[in-house]
């Protein structure tokens, strides 16, 4: 499956974004889709993760109660709501997809930008 996210941008301290990841076909629906992020200089991390078969969450501590996942299977698509953003939150955020419950993310979008301004 191929992913393209798009949503990032420019958004001052304590404001919203919303992020969209969409897939190439319908298979979608048998992917674990997850969100991770890069910021400069640092490693990459994981975000957030919403599984295929019954849409259970997870999320990294420091975006637990900000940031929400979620799915549309019928359009392909995955989410993720930022909200109470901050200056930490800068990073380049891709989506990926690991089929089933694998834990192997091999399918990655190409990132988008979300810089927050304090």
């Amino acid at each position: 499956v191929q992913l393209q996210a798009s949503g990032g941008g420019l958004v001052q301290a304590g404001g919203s974004l919303s992020l969209s990841c969409a897939a190439s076909d319908r298979t979608f629906s048998r992917y674990t889709m997850g969100w991770f992020r890069q910021a400069p200089w640092k490693e990459r991390e994981f975000v957030a993760a919403i599984s295929w078969s019954d849409s259970s969450t997870s999320y990294a501590d420091a975006v637990k109660g900000r940031f929400t996942i979620s799915r549309d299977n019928a359009k392909n698509k995955a989410y993720l709501q930022m909200n109470s953003l901050a200056p930490e939150d800068t990073a380049v955020y891709y989506c990926a997809a690991a089929l089933f419950n694998s834990g192997n993310y091999a399918n990655w979008g190409q990132g988008t930008l979300v810089t927050v301004s304090s």
